[in-house]
Formats: structure tokens, C-alpha cells, sequence
């Protein structure tokens, strides 16, 4: 530090605590540069609350310091709050320091990971650098964190990466200030470094390293499938346009219809298949590389057969690691330097999420080989371990007046927490049974878990109890509560009342619908009394019944049902929900129009035709998602489902192939606040052109929704409008709903960062319980 510089003011010194997301995001190694080029002195360092930090200097350089912390923060820390108190001058000190971490209880947030950065993977594709095709780069600002962390502070001891010991070059790159990878506690190479390679189904060794990338990249132009080990678990990749691959890897891991993502090299290769604008383009490009639903281009299902059958849109993703890079560079002959990244690319990748059916995603090497055996034909691995199962997120894009949603909420996401509006005694919410997730409350942060899917066989509610018991770890959590769903009979609820019993903690049970809203209204801070329109599937009512179309108001922890969709029978209960055939006998049964189910289902209808008589296994439900697979199993479109929702969604694809209608009228009615569209549905039943008749079940919901919500909200005098529910995730009927209801100054709020389906039951269920608690 020059003498005229010391002469110039007198020095001072600052405590500063940074609370955020700033560990994992390079943060430490800004705050040095920063420092060092103000001449400031101190030290920074990661500590369980976040990022500490001594600066010492004149009063002006530090003011600067603190304008540029917050306005110059690295692209993927979120600065919540910056604690600052007075220090005493060191008069020693005369330079700046990345000091060694400090333990402590852990307050602060763990990064997502993040796809390659741009000049990682201009490193990756040139010939000269010593990262070339090195399936593993990485820098400050890219790559793995959250599914390598074990527990904070992030520093590379207490990630999976601890395994490997650095070699000389990339501990001088470590260790040298102003290089990109200066503390990047993932840095790498292929001399120190994890490493990859490919094997059988048996587990032998067939090729390494590059000529791994190589072999791997043949048998997929050969047809073969192949288990890859990614970020957060394994994905099964196999040639988009070989339909024969595509069927094989249908027939493996028994997934008939479910639609499978596709992986582009770039945006451009991607348009030849869909449709896209710069908002959606941005979102495949973001470092979260999300899966983004596109809407198909004619040519698509053509080219890309059985890849998503009869359905509007397809899943589309973009690389986010090196080693799926490499597969593309591979592919297209090894290009030297990045502009075949530019340029149309023709392959095209299945990549789908690699378990069984129904059970959680694979994370482990020999997990992967013992349960893919008879899946793939070979296995992409490496020897970085991964801590933490994330699956890929997965975003509807907005149209306006929608904002872009995510369907789950995952990789790339998780565990970035989500602001609450109120705090209090931190807590754990499980969750319902189908795409379970759970929600832990630290302070006015609530951290929503990855997917985790549905708790319906042993291995996933083994997931499920070992997320909760990372997150609370990883947390630091001690539950003060513990919230759950209604229902008595899922895992979660059973699992959570256990878990309140024997720590004795107050057990919170939280009706599914209300936890719908409570969602919504957790994510957008909104403070009650809100009208909530709920369109859901099914769970159950505060009357014991099966509810899932409802209107409620909710104020915090008061939720008051105010009116719901005519109650529909179910012949055969459950079964009714995976067969719409069933739903529409049920229809044609309240419409007085009982002649014509053995007339159109056969043999079954006439057995269903009694039961509906006799009231034999037929309870009632006012669940949306029923009517809507009434409307698709009246007009034929797909008397049994292969995965839920599968009806649904394709009436919206034919709704919209067809474009927009002008509602029925006299298609709905409202009685007693029970809103019944039997009018609609005795007209869908004599219909044979189905597109047409698809939209124009949409546009008679949306209005008779529109005068429904209308006049409670006039009653009640209520202008806060909140959507929840897995029913909203039809962009259809909400866009047009929302629009409705806005035209009459009506506030319209729905999900975004979290699910609107069951995914987001979590949040909600936590949002309510710290409600109840705070009464």
C-alpha cells in the first residue's frame, strides 16, 4: 500500500456478513478482486451463514466497495441482506486475503448447478488448450454444486470432488488471483480428475476417455440405448429419429405413451422441430437448461416418430454438461473451436430420465448396472459421485399474458430457497403422494426439494425419507413442526405423523386444496382473504369427499369452501381416473342418457351401466380433471390413459390445432354456487368433428369459470384471484381465464417457481402450517 495513499484519508474498517446465494457462485474470489483493485485490505471467507468479510481503507474506496458488491455479484449469486458493523483497524494489514473457511450453523444457501459457462466450453472444443474434449471442465462459474455438496461451507473438502487430489497446474490456477478458475472447488483436468468411461452391461470396461465418447457415440448411430451418467442421476439416451431405438427403449422400461424429452445441439437444430421465440430460446439457453414444452412443427412427429405421440407440444433441452457436448461434437466429426455450435446440427437425443418404472431416478455406478441391465446396451460413467438425486427441470413457457412455469422444480433450481412473507419456528412439510416433493422452512426461507415422484413403491418412499434427512442435515434444520396432507393413507402423512410423535412436535394436517393455494399465495407474498379457483385432479375434502374442482376463500390458515363443480360419479373409483371412457358413462348417465352406454362401450358399459344404476363403487367427486377426461372419453379421444393427464393434454393439443371459439350458450349452469356443465357435455356427446368440439370445451369452461368466479368475488368482495392446481398447467384455460378476469380489474395470481400441481403441495402445506402457528 503506497505512503501517500495511507496519507490520503484515514484508514477505516468494516464487518460485513453477505447472506444469499454467494457460496458456489465465485463469490469469494470477486470479493478479492474487487478489494485488491480498490487496494483495500482484509479478508474474505465462506462461513456457515453465507460469506464474512474485514475490509480495511478510506472511507470513499469503501463506499465504492460497497456499491460494486451488490451491483457487480458474480451472474449466479443472489445477494439477500449485507450485515455491516465497525471493526478495529488492523495496522498490519496492508493487503487483501481469501482466508480459510470457518464452520458453523449453516444459515446460508447452497448453489444449483449450472450448465458449462461460454468460456469453459470454448476451452472444451480447442484443440490447443490442455481441456480439450476434457468431459469434466469446469470454472468458478459453471458446473456442479448442489448434487456434489455434502455439507457447507462449499469448499471442495466437503464435496465429492475431496476424492481428487489437484495436480500441480490446476493447483496454481486455484491459487492465482484474476484466473477464472481462482478457488473453483470443482477445477480439474484429465491428469487429476474425474474420469470417464464406457462399459457393458456386466460392468467390463470397453474404452476410456476419448475413445469412450467415441464408441458411445457409434451405438448410438447404431440404434443402441445407452445409460449416461449425468449431473444429478443417469439419463437413457437413444437416436430421436431411429423409431425403431425409440420403441425399443419404450418397450424396456415399459413407458407406452409418455412423451421423452429431446436433446438439440443448439436452438437452431431444435427449430427444424418446433416452434420457438427469443423469451423460449432464452429459456433453453439459461444455465438452469431446463426441458422447455415447444409447440411441434408439422414435420416433427414425422421425423421424430413415438417420441411424443399425440401431443401438441415436445420437450426440449439443450446440453448442460461436457460430457453431452461431446456427444454432439462427436457426432458431428469433431469441429475444431465452437462455431459448429452456430451452425444446424442433425442429431437429435432422446434423454430420459434413467429408473425403472415408478422408481426413483439412479444415481449410483452399480445401482446404474444392476437395475438398467436389461435397459441399456451400454453405460457412460464416471467416477464423481453424486450426493444429491436431481432430476431435470421442466418449464411450460408463458404466452401472454402467462409467465413461463415450471412444471418440476429441480436441477438448476434446487435448493435456491423461496422467499416467505412471514417467519417463524422452522419446520418440515412432506408433501401428498403423487410428485411428491417436501419443503423445509429455515427462517422466512422456505427450500423446496427436488421432484421426487410418487410414493407408490418402497424404493421411492425410501427416496423420500432419505431427502428429508439430507435436507435437514444439509439445512441444519431442527423441525419445531411438521405439516402433511389430509389424507391418512399416504406415506408422507403416516410418515410425518411418526416422525411428530416421537419427537412430540405439533403434527399439522393441511387440506390438499388449501395447500394448492397456500402454494401460490406463499410464492407471490400475497396476504389473505383471496378467492382461490381450484382445478385439480383429486384430494381430499375437509367433508371426508373427494374434491378437485372448488372455489375457497383463504385468509393464512382459514380456508372456507364457497362453492365447487357438480359432483360427478366415479364407476370404479380410482380405475375411473386412468379410464375416460368411464367418466363419459357417467356423464351419459347424469344426462339421463343411460340407453347409450352399453350402445357405446360394449359389454363394459352395460356392466358400468349397472353399477352407475345400483350405486355400486361409484362415489362422487367434484374433481376438474374428471370432467375434463368426461369430455375427452365422450368425443373418443383416449379411452384409457397410459399416464396421468394423458387425456387432458390431448384435448388441449386438439383445442389448439383447431385455434378459437366462441363459447356455448347456455352451456354451463350456476346454482347454489355449484357450477354444472352437463349442457356442455350432452353437446360434446353428439359431436364428431373432435377438434372443434376440444375448443370448444375450453372456451365454455373459461367462461363459465369467468361468471362463477365473478360473482363470489363480488359477494365477498374479494379482487385477489389465485389459480392452483394441476389443472392450470393448461395454458389454454388459463391464459383465456386470466384474461376474463382481468378485463374486470380482477388481480389474477397463479403458480411460477413452484408447481401448480402436486408438485408444489409442499410449499403450500408450509405456508399454511407457519399461519396456523403464528394465530
Amino acid at each position: 500500500m503506497s505512503a501517500d495513499r495511507t496519507l490520503s484519508a484515514k484508514p477505516i474498517r468494516r464487518r460485513l456478513h453477505v447472506r444469499g446465494q454467494v457460496q458456489g457462485v465465485g463469490f469469494r474470489p470477486f470479493v478479492y478482486q474487487l478489494a485488491t483493485d480498490l487496494m483495500l485490505a482484509g479478508w474474505v471467507r465462506n462461513d456457515g451463514a453465507g460469506v464474512e468479510i474485514e475490509v480495511q481503507g478510506p472511507h470513499a474506496e469503501l463506499q465504492c466497495f460497497l456499491q460494486r458488491l451488490r451491483g457487480e455479484a458474480p451472474p449466479a449469486a443472489r445477494i439477500e441482506c449485507v450485515e455491516q458493523s465497525h471493526a478495529v483497524v488492523g495496522a498490519a494489514d496492508e493487503f487483501f486475503a481469501i482466508a480459510a473457511s470457518v464452520n458453523g450453523a449453516s444459515t446460508t444457501a447452497i448453489s444449483p448447478d449450472s450448465a458449462i459457462c461460454t468460456e469453459c466450453t470454448r476451452e472444451l472444443f480447442d484443440p490447443a488448450n490442455r481441456r480439450y474434449r476434457y468431459p469434466f471442465t469446469h470454472c468458478v462459474h459453471c458446473g456442479p454444486r448442489y448434487t456434489i455438496t455434502a455439507r457447507l461451507p462449499y469448499d471442495r473438502a466437503n464435496t465429492s470432488m475431496a476424492a481428487f487430489d489437484e495436480c500441480a497446474a490446476c493447483r496454481g490456477e486455484r491459487e492465482q488471483a484474476g484466473q477464472r478458475r481462482f478457488h473453483a472447488q470443482t477445477n480439474a483436468c484429465l491428469a487429476c480428475g474425474p474420469r470417464l468411461w464406457l462399459s457393458d452391461a456386466s460392468g467390463c470396461e470397453l474404452a476410456t476417455a476419448d475413445a469412450a465418447l467415441a464408441a458411445a457415440t457409434a451405438r448410438l448411430a447404431r440404434g443402441e440405448i445407452l445409460a449416461v451418467k449425468g449431473l444429478g442421476g443417469f439419463h437413457l439416451v437413444c437416436d430421436a429419429r431411429n423409431a425403431a431405438a425409440v420403441r425399443r427403449l419404450r418397450e424396456r422400461k415399459a413407458r407406452a405413451e409418455q412423451p421423452f424429452a429431446v436433446m438439440f445441439a443448439n436452438v437452431e437444430s431444435a427449430q427444424a422441430f418446433v416452434q420457438s421465440n427469443e423469451a423460449q430460446n432464452a429459456l433453453l439457453e439459461a444455465p438452469q437448461r431446463p426441458i422447455v414444452l415447444l409447440p411441434k412443427r408439422p414435420c416433427c412427429d414425422a421425423l421424430l416418430a413415438g417420441v411424443a405421440p399425440d401431443l401438441a407440444t415436445l420437450g426440449v433441452m439443450l446440453p448442460c454438461t461436457p460430457t453431452q457436448y461431446l456427444l454432439f461434437h462427436e457426432a458431428a466429426g469433431r469441429p475444431p473451436g465452437v462455431l459448429w455450435l452456430a451452425a444446424l446440427q442433425p442429431t437429435a437425443l432422446v434423454m430420459t430420465s434413467a429408473n425403472l418404472h415408478g422408481e426413483p431416478l439412479i444415481t449410483d455406478n452399480r445401482q446404474a448396472l444392476l437395475q438398467l441391465a436389461t435397459i441399456a446396451d451400454a453405460f457412460l460413467m464416471h467416477d464423481r459421485d453424486i450426493l444429491v438425486r436431481c432430476d431435470d427441470s421442466v418449464i411450460l413457457p408463458g404466452a401472454a399474458p402467462c409467465a413461463p412455469q415450471l412444471l418440476r422444480r429441480a436441477r438448476g433450481y434446487t435448493p435456491s430457497p423461496l422467499p416467505l412473507s412471514l417467519a417463524g419456528a422452522p419446520g418440515l412439510a412432506v408433501g401428498a403422494y403423487l410428485n411428491n416433493t417436501v419443503c423445509v422452512v429455515r427462517g422466512s426461507q422456505a427450500f423446496v426439494s427436488a421432484h421426487i415422484g410418487d410414493l407408490e413403491n418402497r424404493s421411492s418412499c425410501a427416496a423420500f425419507e432419505a431427502t428429508i434427512k439430507q435436507w435437514l442435515d444439509m439445512l441444519q434444520v431442527e423441525p419445531a413442526w411438521v405439516a402433511a396432507d389430509l389424507h391418512p393413507d399416504f406415506h408422507s402423512t403416516r410418515f410425518a405423523r411418526a416422525l411428530a410423535a416421537q419427537y412430540r412436535l405439533p403434527f399439522i394436517e393441511v387440506q390438499h386444496h388449501h395447500a394448492h393455494i397456500g402454494a401460490v399465495m406463499a410464492e407471490h407474498q400475497l396476504s389473505g382473504p383471496v378467492l382461490g379457483v381450484v382445478l385439480d385432479g383429486v384430494g381430499l375434502g375437509g367433508d371426508g369427499a373427494a374434491w378437485g374442482g372448488e372455489l375457497l376463500r383463504v385468509d393464512g390458515a382459514c380456508c372456507e369452501r364457497l362453492g365447487h363443480l357438480r359432483a360427478m360419479p366415479l364407476p370404479g373409483g380410482d380405475r375411473a381416473a386412468r379410464e375416460p371412457w368411464r367418466m363419459a358413462a357417467a356423464a351419459l348417465h347424469e344426462l339421463d342418457r343411460r340407453d347409450e352406454i352399453a350402445e357405446r362401450f360394449g359389454t363394459s358399459g352395460a356392466t358400468i351401466a349397472i353399477m352407475l344404476e345400483k350405486g355400486l363403487n361409484t362415489p362422487r367427486t367434484t374433481s376438474a380433471g374428471r370432467w375434463f377426461d368426461a369430455a375427452a372419453g365422450l368425443l373418443g379421444i383416449k379411452p384409457v390413459m397410459s399416464y396421468e393427464g394423458q387425456a387432458a393434454a390431448m384435448l388441449e393439443g386438439l383445442a389448439a390445432s383447431f385455434g378459437a371459439v366462441e363459447a356455448m350458450a347456455g352451456g354451463y349452469r350456476i346454482e347454489d354456487a355449484t357450477l354444472s356443465l352437463m349442457p356442455l357435455l350432452a353437446r360434446l356427446a353428439n359431436m364428431h368433428e373432435v377438434a372443434y368440439a376440444a375448443a370448444l370445451f375450453h372456451a365454455t369452461l373459461a367462461e363459465a369459470l369467468a361468471d362463477w368466479v365473478v360473482r363470489s368475488a363480488t359477494d365477498k368482495a374479494i379482487d385477489k384471484i389465485v389459480f392452483g392446481g394441476g389443472c392450470f398447467v393448461n395454458r389454454i384455460l388459463s391464459r383465456t381465464l386470466r384474461s376474463k378476469l382481468e378485463a374486470l380489474d380482477l388481480q389474477v395470481f397463479e403458480a411460477v417457481q413452484a408447481p401448480a400441481g402436486d408438485g408444489g403441495l409442499s410449499l403450500g402445506q408450509a405456508w399454511v402450517a407457519l399461519h396456523q402457528l403464528n394465530l
